[in-house]
């Protein structure tokens, strides 16, 4: 029987998806049955990935997308599958990652009237006034399929709007007795449902942001994700260059600038200093960032003329922000970038003041290069973030992709991994921790050509739902490393009542709440639930031996994770570096 489930996973499939990362329930009989019935006539459908946990399940998604481009399919159980998403909704969101959600609901008949009708008690339990409204605010679409009879049209319309810029998830609902129903076959031409063209600069736009470059003695690039797409990356390379502008990563969470670059002028996040760079910059070209600068402690001077390029540049999915700049630009990043440096062919160049500058910016691109090797220097007693960052990048090559929830050490982190390469290192560019066992899953089954290195912070580790992440990489055979910054607790909460009461009882007290006592084998966790190769990490002497094995298991085809105990939260000093 050709059902509205059959025709929902041939719409997936002629829309490019490959995967199904499912935690099925009651509400997927007729998905199974069409799944089961493919695989026993040798019709090709996407492929399921089991996930035990539906957090895992999204993130796998997200980390995929974001290697590949494409977005793939989630599916959940009713409303409470929905909700075990967690976390990794925000992430997709905010991110603006491309991915399908489909969640089936309670069955909408009880007396036996159609196929798929009530037959168990959860069925009652789980039926609630608005389910999409769950995640209504984390998505670009929301919709309810009704029909088979139009299914396909709503399937690609769906990956069409995930798709077009600023990308992020959808969501679909069906009941049962919906997905049960016999209905006609339908024949889509994919390529009519292709996600709308990027957006570039208006022509009378570009000359004025020209002209003001020019005049500018200190100009200054500031992005935070321009590195999802490579092709732009190279024109923000090339429109650097040619002017000898500096490049200031903010919040990062891909590589935006080759580190090696002499252009290349550092990482800012929570920083509470003021940046000179930012702050001697008289002319400022932010382009694809949500947060380019923290007003409060680390701004721009306010002679300083700012142009905004941004997919999204009125951030309404934001209600408090507000970034004074001269001109804001809809725009897709690569095709501006490009129209910008077609403009500078054409342009009269002050090539002293130009040369001067890269002098200049050079000195300061070594400055900050020196003092990061003196922050790498052995330790004696207690393994360091930026010894430990140090030794991982002496075994990280051009074929290794980075996985980072490092949180309060995000800037220690993208500073001594030294990254060159679009794409080398992915951050989930938002907010909700344990994207990263999840994420690293996607990148592994994206391009298993890769080594994927994962790493985070013990909290982080077990939002990420290890188990549940463990076991999925050994069944599917996706081996990855994670290397655990464990410093026993929650750094960040302490950074941040510290940030507000720098001189509050907490500190007086040194009580912050953040203490995981008695603490976790947390490597063992991994050992268990997915046969990885697990072993503890406490001294200095052993950090770069113990990276080498673990790397030797994991090509070997086998998951590592190494939990490497940094300085304790309670045993650090006042100022809670």
């Amino acid at each position: 029987m050709y059902t509205t489930s059959r025709a929902f996973l041939e719409a997936l499939q002629e829309a490019g998806v490959s995967y199904l990362f499912a935690n099925f329930g009651s509400d997927h009989p007729a998905m199974i049955e069409a799944l089961a019935d493919a695989k026993k006539e040798g019709r090709t459908l996407p492929e399921v990935i089991i996930c035990p946990h539906e957090m895992v399940a999204l993130s796998a998604a997200h980390g995929y997308a974001q290697i590949t481009g494409e977005p793939q399919a989630v599916v959940v159980h009713v409303e409470c599958g929905t909700q075990n998403l967690g976390a990794a909704i925000h992430n997709a969101w905010k991110g603006r990652v491309p991915v399908l959600i489909f969640a089936g609901t309670s069955p909408i008949t009880q007396e036996g009237e159609l196929l798929g009708s009530r037959n168990e008690f959860i069925h009652w339990i789980q039926d609630v006034p608005d389910q999409r409204g769950i995640v209504r605010d984390y998505m670009k679409y929301d919709y309810e399929i009704k029909t088979g009879t139009n299914i396909k049209q709503i399937v690609h319309r769906a990956l069409q709007i995930a798709k077009t810029s600023p990308q992020g998830p959808v969501y679909l609902i069906g009941s049962r007795e919906v997905m049960e129903a016999e209905t006609e076959p339908v024949s889509i031409n994919p390529k009519q449902w292709e996600p709308v063209a990027p957006r570039g600069l208006a022509p009378m736009e570009i000359q004025p942001i020209i002209e003001d470059l020019k005049k500018a003695a200190n100009p200054l690039v500031v992005t935070s994700y321009i590195g999802k797409n490579e092709r732009a990356v190279e024109q923000l390379i090339a429109f650097c260059e040619k002017m000898a502008i500096p490049v200031l990563e903010s919040v990062p969470n891909y590589m935006n600038f080759p580190s090696d670059n002499i252009l290349h002028c550092g990482y800012q996040w929570n920083t509470p200093a003021q940046n000179t760079v930012l702050e001697e910059a008289d002319f400022i070209l932010v382009i694809d960032s949500d947060v380019p600068w923290i007003p409060f402690k680390n701004k721009p001077s306010k002679n300083a003329v700012i142009y905004y390029i941004d997919e999204d540049p009125l951030k309404e999915g934001m209600p408090l922000w507000y970034i004074p700049a001269k001109r804001f630009f809809a725009a897709d990043a690569e095709t501006a970038l490009q129209q910008l440096n077609a403009a500078l062919l054409t342009t009269d160049i002050h090539r002293e003041q130009v040369k001067n500058r890269r002098q200049r910016i050079k000195a300061y691109h070594d400055a900050l290069r020196g003092k990061q090797g003196a922050a790498e220097k052995y330790p004696k007693d207690v393994i360091t973030p930026e010894y430990l960052l140090a030794a991982i990048r002496e075994l990280c090559d051009e074929d290794t992709i980075i996985t980072n929830e490092l949180i309060s050490s995000y800037e220690v982190s993208y500073t001594h991994l030294h990254r060159k390469k679009p794409g080398s290192i992915l951050g989930s560019g938002a907010g909700g921790l344990g994207w990263n066992g999840g994420a690293a899953i996607g990148v592994k089954l994206a391009d298993p050509s890769k080594t994927v290195i994962n790493l985070i912070g013990d909290g982080c580790y077990l939002f990420s739902v290890p188990s549940s992440v463990h076991w999925i990489s050994r069944k599917y055979k996706l081996p990855f490393l994670t290397v655990i910054f464990n410093n026993r607790g929650w750094k960040s909460p302490k950074l941040s009542t510290l940030g507000v009461h720098p001189d509050g009882i907490a500190k007086q007290m040194n009580e912050f709440f953040v203490d995981f006592t008695p603490h976790a084998d947390l490597s063992k966790i991994a050992e268990a639930a997915g046969g990885a190769y697990a072993k503890k990490v406490t001294r200095p002497e052993e950090v770069k031996a113990a990276l080498k094995k673990a790397l030797q298991a994991v090509k070997s085809g086998r998951s590592a994770v190494l939990d490497v105990y940094l300085q304790a939260i309670n045993k650090e000093n006042e100022e809670g570096d």
